[in-house]
């Protein structure tokens, strides 16, 4: 009777451990992006297309060494590899916008298995201002709603974009040593934001920003014309003027625009919630028992906006889930 139901647990275990195991009837099908930061964007979309007859695995294009990087996963000899089984995964950085104008931007153009994220990186996809505001939240446990980042995002992108519009104008007729990416980040970064007054750093960059509009529109005359027609075109692409900040450097806008923003008002908010402690406290115990709570909760800013996923809800991304359809042929 021992015997029996040792051997009955035994066959239970069997059954349950094998349950847990990836069901290898699927097929697989290797997504290759350019770093570690990557894997997780592309897993959770990728995800969405998961079922009974296919998965997938994200990684970096090689096993065997350490080498990151859009040419590595798509010029090397992988490039030649893509298919059905093995995709790649990439940031479209000014590429997409280049219209094929160089080698990488057709390969991306014309491979039906190269996904892109449209926006410059994936940072832009977690700055992704409709979703700044439940950042502040995270990071703060406060939901009291100081600035209105969508408003504000909309504003420095119509105020950027002009002087976008010219930078995609140089890389595409490589004139990058007039004026290159760093160049033009310089002019559209933030100084310090005042909560108070955040439209105050939005009119120092605009004089900036029209004082080299003023300058390049002088000194190439000559393309005023073809300016006015590649607007025509990035309109086309999806890029407007109230939706810039999703095709600038996305470190750029994380780091010199979005960040800046979020910093001073998370430092109110956190504020307030341990001046509300204070207040409400009964006693000296309470007090600091109810503090340290609170502050053990807090998780950094620059944690936070890595979670944001309130960009599913953008045109961008559900532009990439369209590609992933067409290439998994799902109507």
């Amino acid at each position: 009777m021992g015997k029996r139901l040792t051997d009955n647990l035994s066959s239970l275990y069997i059954g349950a451990a094998n349950s847990l195991k990836p069901k290898r009837t699927r097929k697989k099908i290797v997504a290759y992006v350019e770093s570690y930061d990557d894997v997780s964007f592309w897993r959770s979309l990728l995800a969405e297309f998961e079922d009974d007859t296919r998965y997938f695995e994200v990684m970096l294009p090689s096993r065997d060494t350490l080498a990151k990087g859009k040419k590595i996963v798509l010029m090397n000899h992988l490039g030649k590899q893509l298919g059905e089984n093995m995709i790649a995964c990439v940031d479209s950085d000014y590429d997409y916008l280049l219209q094929g104008r160089t080698q990488t931007s057709r390969y991306m153009l014309e491979c039906p298995f190269v996904l892109q994220t449209y926006a410059y990186a994936i940072e832009n996809y977690h700055c992704y201002a409709e979703g700044l505001h439940e950042v502040c939240v995270m990071a703060t446990l406060n939901d009291r709603q100081i600035i209105d980042f969508p408003a504000f995002m909309k504003l420095y992108s119509e105020i950027a974009y002009p002087l976008f519009v010219w930078s995609v104008w140089f890389y595409r007729n490589k004139h990058l040593s007039e004026f290159s990416l760093l160049d033009f980040c310089a002019f559209v970064r933030l100084e310090q934001v005042s909560t108070r007054h955040p439209e105050t750093s939005l009119q120092i960059m605009e004089k900036r920003v029209r004082r080299k509009l003023k300058e390049l529109e002088h000194r190439h005359a000559h393309a005023l014309g073809e300016i006015e027609s590649l607007k025509e075109e990035l309109k086309e692409l999806g890029v407007y003027p109230e939706n810039t900040y999703m095709f600038i450097q996305g470190h750029h806008i994380m780091d010199n625009v979005v960040m800046r923003l979020l910093l001073p008002v998370c430092t109110i908010l956190r504020r307030e919630r341990e001046e509300q402690i204070q207040r409400l406290a009964l006693h000296e115990m309470q007090l600091q028992n109810e503090l340290t709570s609170y502050q053990r909760s807090l998780l950094g800013v620059d944690v936070v906006i890595r979670k944001n996923t309130n960009y599913k809800n953008s045109p961008l991304y559900k532009k990439i889930q369209k590609d992933v359809k067409k290439l998994l042929k799902i109507s």
